[in-house]
């Protein structure tokens, strides 16, 4: 079953992967690639970070006694993986062995008041340089920046619905032109902020914005939305394509559930997580 159209049109592959035996999926909000294009998928379960090669052959797991409540992935130029622990209340950064290398925040433990990092965080991204953004957008209503030691900068953000304000900061990414991007999910809007956290300008009208990836060699952004939707946008906000119909469908290629994690592949083939329900994992590769 083909999705898209034009120029962005995609063959649908569930169940792609094959597990070790005994080993399952829970919900999976996060998936990334890494420069080998190998993926990592970040679900509530026992193993909750485990790594796959492109045909979906299992490589290995990460983090089994460190990962507690899988909710963001990144993955950086240089294959660093950064995890977001939700109900942990802090961020795990792994090297491209595995290994964990650094951890901001106080595993267990949330900021003691409002607005301070971090309480139920929820996604980051990594700058050229190094920093981080963090959204912090379940028990907080922020974006907090740090640098790559893991000394915080600065936050910024409020309870609301207007300018700089968030109902739920839940991902946040950079576009080449060095603008961040934070969804607003609850707002049903993604709002803009230069690096300093000046507000620029916000995308309404969205279902539930989740979890956004920018295509590195076109000025397109890739949208993953909760009330089962797909669509890919210029940066300047003109829509491309969209699936998914913002209703519940248990079609191949639609969604049973909620779109929570997205992803990009060297190939331009895009693989999204959904929550709410388990082991959905879809697959859909661009036909060229």
């Amino acid at each position: 079953m083909t999705f898209g159209s034009d120029n962005y049109t995609y063959t649908v592959q569930e169940n792609w992967w094959t597990l070790p035996e005994g080993w399952a999926f829970g919900w999976i909000p996060g998936v990334a690639c890494d420069s080998q294009d190998r993926v990592y998928v970040y679900s509530r379960s026992e193993h909750p970070l485990m790594v796959f090669d492109r045909e979906g052959h299992f490589l290995e797991a990460w983090g089994d006694d460190i990962l507690v409540d899988a909710h963001g992935i990144y993955i950086d130029d240089e294959d660093n993986v950064f995890c977001t622990e939700r109900e942990d209340h802090c961020i795990r950064k792994f090297n491209k062995h595995g290994e964990l290398v650094l951890t901001i925040g106080t595993p267990g433990q949330p900021g003691a008041n409002d607005g301070d990092p971090f309480n139920l965080p929820t996604d980051l991204v990594v700058t050229r340089t190094g920093d981080l953004y963090i959204t912090d957008g379940y028990g907080n209503a922020r974006v907090h920046h740090y640098d790559a030691e893991g000394n915080h900068i600065k936050s910024w953000g409020e309870w609301g619905t207007g300018p700089s304000q968030f109902e739920l900061s839940h991902c946040v990414r950079i576009d080449r032109h060095d603008r961040l991007w934070v969804c607003d999910r609850t707002n049903d809007r993604i709002q803009l902020f230069d690096l300093d956290g000046n507000y620029l300008e916000e995308r309404a009208g969205l279902a539930k914005p989740d979890t956004i990836f920018f295509d590195p060699k076109e000025d397109v952004v890739y949208i993953a939305e909760l009330d089962q939707q797909l669509s890919i946008y210029t940066l300047d906000g003109d829509l491309i394509t969209q699936w998914g119909g913002r209703q519940k469908s248990e079609k191949p290629g639609e969604f049973i559930a909620c779109p929570h994690g997205i992803w990009m592949d060297s190939r331009g083939d895009l693989y999204v997580g959904e929550v709410q329900y388990d082991a959905r994992l879809t697959k859909f590769v661009r036909n060229k």
